[in-house]
């Protein structure tokens, strides 16, 4: 959706192919599992705040709750189809079955695009192609990594299967990894099994939803003065103030959940510790060996009776459709630069939108990719130099890792100021300090939310500036529905 608004905003005639009968993608629920479509369990509620998840120059409505079940997230991406008119340029039911270099590449960087639907083929020319799959769709179950899951009787699945919690009534049930999709599993479950248990091999820091003085995670996380403190200190500095603030709400140690390593690798649940607590959940090592009615973990010699193993081990990441001369998935990883365009190509006329996994929202970083691609496709950046970007892009690959579980490899905020800088799209701290001291203010001391960068540059937004200002006001909105005699009506 962001890719085809972007191309319209640069005025590109965009065509998007989508293979299901529907907009929303993820968040569109449904109760039967389409192949090759992510599928998602119906109490699944986003882990970024509506603000900091909003396009942005379309702010959610200040009704909506701060963070979204997915049917009022399906709700706001219909709004914004709507609004923008994006649905006449989507071809529904539509599968993109090739796209291959045009035999003229080298001088104009086509590409020939087959389509499937109906059972119809059809053949197509485009002078530019956004790939926006995603990357959760192709279940990743490495079961030879697991010694004797043959011999084990009992029932066992990958997250993706997994819809209600009804299958876990009365069972003892061991969730294999521990992503968000893990916990949240976990969590359901031990509220009708016998018995839950998480085993992880790494741990990891968890988040909730509800952080500093009860404002979300990401408006207090993500703002310009913490991500200046996390970038500039020494390395063993920066990963103490990790650790101590990690450590506040709960000592990971005592829970098992400390991470082995020293990389911040959050997942995000507002349940776990209350669960460990009151033994509804119980950590456990990696998988040794599993048995016909058990399983075996690292440095734990007794047996676990399991009737039920969910393996939440992410996702692969591959394109059927490209050569793998355009983008190579090896060993989990592939050379884009900054996470978006094939380094070797002749003609930067392919570009893979979303393929990243950031501590942040991901709907406003996918925009700012959008953004920046269709000015290079339109040959020019910001100043409208077309030789700027040429010097800009053809440097050495860089690597990024795509497993889904993959360590976090760059900062939410950096990584939007870098392509945002590409466009002039980029807010001036400083600039706007002379000119407009509160709105500077709230900008480097406050969330980053999306708005700031609609503020000038190509794609200006006329209402971004209010936006900013009232960002608080729409979280505020949906939570104070009762507010004591007396009290102060300000954040």
């Amino acid at each position: 959706l962001a890719a085809t608004k972007c191309c319209l905003d640069e005025g590109l005639e965009p065509t998007c192919f989508e293979q299901s009968q529907d907009i929303g993608g993820l968040w569109r629920y449904t109760e039967h599992i389409e192949a090759g479509r992510p599928s998602l369990y119906p109490s699944v509620i986003s882990n970024t705040s509506k603000e900091m998840s909003a396009f942005s120059d379309f702010p959610y409505p200040e009704d909506f709750p701060v963070f979204l079940p997915n049917a009022r997230l399906l709700d706001y991406l219909r709004c914004y189809a709507e609004h923008f008119s994006l649905r006449e340029h989507i071809k529904f039911g539509t599968t993109v079955v090739s796209i291959r270099k045009h035999p003229d590449f080298a001088t104009t960087g086509q590409w020939n695009v087959v389509t499937e639907a109906d059972g119809k083929q059809a053949s197509h020319v485009f002078d530019a192609v956004m790939v926006c799959s995603g990357n959760f769709s192709e279940p990743s179950l490495p079961l030879h990594c697991f010694p004797g899951i043959e011999k084990f009787r009992g029932q066992y699945f990958h997250s993706r299967q997994y819809k209600h919690p009804d299958v876990f009534q009365g069972k003892r049930v061991l969730v294999v990894g521990m992503g968000n999709s893990g916990v949240d599993i976990a969590v359901e479950a031990s509220r009708v099994a016998s018995k839950v248990t998480i085993c992880t091999r790494r741990g990891a820091w968890l988040l909730s939803r509800v952080f500093d003085h009860g404002y979300p995670w990401d408006m207090v996380f993500n703002t310009r003065l913490a991500s200046l403190i996390r970038n500039n200190l020494p390395g063993p500095l920066s990963w103490g103030l990790v650790n101590y603030k990690m450590n506040q709400r709960f000592n990971h140690e005592n829970y098992g959940l400390q991470p082995e390593k020293r990389y911040f690798l959050p997942v995000l649940n507002d349940d776990l510790p209350s669960y460990i607590l009151t033994g509804r959940i119980t950590i456990k090592p990696g998988v040794k060996e599993f048995k016909a009615n058990s399983v075996v973990f690292h440095n734990c010699p007794e047996e676990e009776p399991v009737d039920v193993v969910v393996f939440c081990t992410g996702y692969n990441v591959s394109f059927p459709f490209l050569e793998e001369s355009v983008v190579k998935v090896e060993n989990q990883h592939a050379s884009l630069y900054k996470y978006v365009f094939p380094t070797h190509l002749q003609k930067h006329t392919l570009a893979v939108i979303g393929l990243i996994k950031p501590l942040g929202a991901i709907m406003p970083l996918t925009e700012m990719q959008a953004r920046w691609v269709t000015r290079v496709f339109k040959g020019r950046r910001a100043n409208g130099n077309s030789a700027g970007y040429q010097s800009t892009v053809q440097v050495g690959p860089v690597l990024f890792g795509l497993s889904f579980d993959e360590v976090l490899k760059t900062d939410w905020l950096v990584y939007m100021d870098t392509l945002a800088s590409f466009i002039g799209a980029k807010p001036s701290v400083l600039g706007l300090l002379c000119r407009d001291p509160w709105l500077a203010f709230t900008i480097f001391f406050g969330p980053c939310s999306p708005y700031q960068y609609r503020l000038g540059g190509p794609g200006h937004w006329e209402g971004a500036r209010q936006a900013i200002l009232t960002q608080w006001d729409r979280i505020l909105k949906p939570t104070r529905t009762r507010v004591p005699a007396g009290s102060s009506s300000s954040f």
